[in-house]
């Protein structure tokens, strides 16, 4: 994977791309993540695509306190790198707050994206107290952290809790996390200030969604997304949680190469 940077508007977006002719996948991380955690997917899939992911804004190596966090500077951003790695058309790959980005940007730009897929992410609209929820998450963590062990014990263990703690970053201190805790306060209240179903109902490219049997996603929510878009698949991934793509890798990179 080669590592490629872009500026716009005064943010730099940092990320890697596998290069070559083949048909394009781009992959957005979920808040607080990074481009470095879709790696377990990559793997499974850089035979058949060229692979891009990069760090959003306000997280990993990219800008991490940008003016603009708002919904529609993080779909400029995904138009942003396509064009600057002259990519035409795309297969949209994006998680939990990535997820909603990909979704507005293939409502915005259907001639960039040729197919969406959500893994454990809608249209928002979950209100304040959802946003709440998740900073206080984040405030809990007991950073720094003295050693990548501690943190992966923290987040879980196992490959997922491994990948978590190669996110953080070596300080004098110890361990700490690359982004700031207002940045992302400041980057999700927009996604669960308002449900997105104009731009759902208006999405024209093949759509499947992933769901972690233990994961976020509201019945109901899906229900009413299946409803505006009678096509969509819908795959559920029973032993997996929130962080589908870290849980189980093979399952999402299954359903990436086997297109309808």
């Amino acid at each position: 994977m080669e590592r490629f940077t872009v500026t716009h508007a005064g943010v730099e977006l940092h990320g890697v791309d596998s290069g070559g002719a083949l048909p394009a996948v781009l992959l957005l991380h979920g808040l607080a993540g990074r481009s470095g955690e879709w790696s377990p997917v990559i793997d499974r899939i850089r035979h058949r695509f060229r692979v891009v992911a990069f760090d959003q804004r306000g997280n990993g190596l990219s800008t991490r306190r940008p003016d603009d966090l708002s919904r529609e500077a993080h779909v400029a951003d995904v138009v942003e790198v396509a064009d600057h790695l002259g990519i035409t058309e795309l297969v949209l790959v994006g998680q939990s707050m990535g997820a909603h980005t990909a979704m507005l940007t293939a409502a915005r730009h259907a001639d960039l994206v040729r197919r969406l897929v959500l893994v454990e992410g809608g249209v928002g609209g979950e209100g304040a107290e959802a946003t709440e929820g998740t900073i206080q998450w984040f405030q809990g963590w007991p950073a720094p952290f003295p050693s990548r062990a501690d943190a992966a014990a923290f987040f879980g263990g196992g490959e997922t809790g491994a990948i978590w703690a190669a996110g953080l970053q070596r300080t004098p201190a110890g361990l700490m996390p690359q982004f700031d805790v207002d940045v992302l306060r400041a980057a999700l209240s927009p996604v669960h200030a308002q449900a997105r179903w104009a731009e759902w109902a208006a999405l024209r490219c093949p759509v499947d969604l992933i769901r972690g049997g233990q994961g976020f996603m509201r019945d109901e929510e899906v229900a009413r997304m299946n409803q505006l878009q009678p096509t969509m698949r819908v795959v559920e991934v029973q032993q997996a949680g929130h962080d589908v793509h870290l849980d189980t890798p093979d399952e999402v990179a299954d359903v990436l190469l086997h297109e309808r």
